[in-house]
């Protein structure tokens, strides 16, 4: 058995920022497992290219729901990335940091040391802003913070519209804004996609004390006498076990993170018996607090210069791709949204819990996995809801770790959530109404003109509304009965073994999960470097 000082499951944005922090110091050995291969395609690289990994099975899990009740029993596509980066290989690079009043509420739930004043540092740690930073932006990380490639007109029209209404601009949220509206910042260096692994783990790939193994699936986390001492893993058809001699760090996120710890006997001890799995250690909350952000879009017909859609069809497209390959800039060095309204869905609401997204284009998704840009001239917004009330979980379907989890997200389950939802189309279509961006629409396409009242404005959410690819919380840090990591991410009732991804999160951000995931990351790594000094 080979051993390392530590293990780390999972080579996502959580996971490559605490092994290349832990493996700063050379005489620590530090062993980086990632079950996904390496992510060095054109098209992984190529911002636009997330349309082309949305069903990707090489780099995508391709995770569905169990059918959800409350959305005509659909089950609902659930992708997860499979490579070295994680979800950070294929997700749509927009970098939010969430609202500081989400970290002050993870202190006051219980978690000393997770206040906004607490993770600021390590948000600035981890960014680099270059030209665009300030006081509250970081400007000396290893994460290119960059704005669009391109500033196309209707998305200055769709700010200048929600400005209007009443949504403050600002240059660059930083995420102290109770309410705000501006473009995007995105995780892009030079037109290219920065995941976590390119930022954090590429420039150190050859140093000798850090090993990184890739198409590495863990079955389990190894106990002894109630302490981690290593992992058990399938690489090829070869079983393996590799030593950790100080700790093992789960980070395969929110939807993997509680199926590694419940295949290691550390769960809900009734579930585990139903699997056959020795009850190590019972906690029953384990998979249990699963949040995401529940998304639907409102899309309009244009007038043609208002929307991007010809530019990316038929022989034009290839001009396009000439475009970027030369110049890495253009269309295809976008991410997924251009300009975004962090809003609040009533006035009670203490500050944003709605996310509007726009973009100058529309795209269709198909059965068989192909996404095309729409034939039309058209535009499109999408409303999240950053801060759900429903609950749901991850259960295991099988002892086997190659079957994927049962994935139960309760979406709409909380009549706040539906009310919330509903109030976030309306707003669209208030920014859509609002000049100059009304100059620009046509005709609404999704949901329609059709649908007016509440009950019709639901029946399109339970038809249409999916995921936002957010899942998090499914390993709460706190110190309740529910609680799976204390507030140092340590896992209740076993020594030497940490969670550290989004699944730790006791409520999820109110924004896009990607930064406060590798800001995790950060804290995490210092937290376990204190606690090895101090040992």
């Amino acid at each position: 058995m080979q051993n390392f000082d530590y293990i780390i499951v999972g080579a996502g944005s959580a996971g490559c920022a605490v092994a290349r922090r832990l493996s700063d110091d050379p005489a620590t050995r530090v062993l980086l497992l990632e079950a996904g291969p390496p992510a060095n395609e054109f098209w992984i690289r190529t911002p636009a290219g997330m349309a082309k990994l949305f069903k990707n099975k090489r780099y995508n899990w391709g995770y569905f729901t169990e059918p959800v009740p409350t959305l005509n029993d659909r089950r609902v596509y659930f992708p997860r990335g499979k490579a070295l980066g994680g979800s950070g290989a294929i997700n749509g690079m927009v970098y939010v940091r969430g609202n500081s009043r989400d970290f002050d509420h993870w202190r006051d739930l219980g978690n000393p040391g997770w206040g906004w004043n607490d993770v600021l540092p390590y948000f600035k740690r981890l960014e680099n802003y270059g030209s665009l930073s300030n006081s509250m932006l970081g400007n000396d990380g290893p994460v290119s913070v960059t704005e669009p490639a391109v500033k196309h007109p209707t998305a200055v029209d769709f700010i200048e519209a929600a400005r209007r209404i009443g949504v403050p601009h600002v240059e660059m949220p930083n995420g102290t804004e109770p309410e705000s509206v501006g473009f995007l910042p995105a995780s892009i260096r030079n037109g290219i996609r920065q995941s976590a692994y390119e930022a954090y783990i590429a420039p150190v790939r050859n140093r000798p004390n850090l090993v990184v193994e890739s198409r590495v699936h863990v079955r389990r986390v190894i106990l002894d006498k109630g302490e981690a001492v290593g992992v058990e893993v399938l690489q090829g058809s070869q079983v393996r076990t590799f030593g950790a001699t100080r700790e093992v760090i789960v980070s395969a996120g929110a939807l993997n993170s509680p199926q590694v710890l419940m295949l290691s006997g550390i769960g809900d001890g009734e579930a585990l018996h139903a699997h056959a799995i020795e009850t190590k250690v019972d906690l029953p909350g384990v998979g249990r607090n699963l949040q995401d952000h529940f998304v639907a879009r409102v899309q309009a017909r244009s007038t043609p210069e208002s929307s991007y859609n010809s530019a990316l069809a038929g022989w034009r497209k290839y001009a396009e791709g000439v475009r970027y390959v030369a110049t890495k800039g253009g269309y295809l060095a976008l991410a997924s949204s251009m300009a975004a309204a962090f809003v609040k869905s009533s006035p009670e609401i203490e500050y944003s819990d709605l996310e509007i997204s726009f973009r100058p284009m529309t795209f269709t998704h198909y059965p068989n996995g192909k996404v095309e840009i729409d034939g039309i001239d058209a535009i499109s917004a999408s409303v999240y809801n950053t801060r759900p009330a429903s609950r749901g979980e991850v259960r295991l379907r099988s002892r086997d770790p190659l079957e994927p989890p049962a994935f139960v997200p309760n979406f709409l389950a909380d009549p706040a959530d539906v009310r919330a939802m509903i109030s976030g189309l309306r707003m669209i279509r208030s920014i859509l109404a609002s000049q100059p961006l009304a100059a620009r629409v046509i005709e609404e396409l999704t949901p329609g003109a059709a649908a007016v009242t509440d009950e019709q404005l639901l029946d399109y959410l339970r038809r249409e509304g999916n995921c936002a690819f957010h899942p998090a919380g499914s390993c709460k840090m706190g110190n309740d009965d529910m609680a799976v990591v204390d507030e140092r991410l340590r896992v209740r009732g076993v020594g030497r073994l940490r969670v550290a991804d989004a699944s730790i999160m006791p409520t999820v951000t109110a924004g896009n999960t990607n930064a406060p995931s590798i800001m995790i990351g950060e804290k995490a790594a210092d937290l376990i470097l204190a606690d090895a000094k101090a040992r």
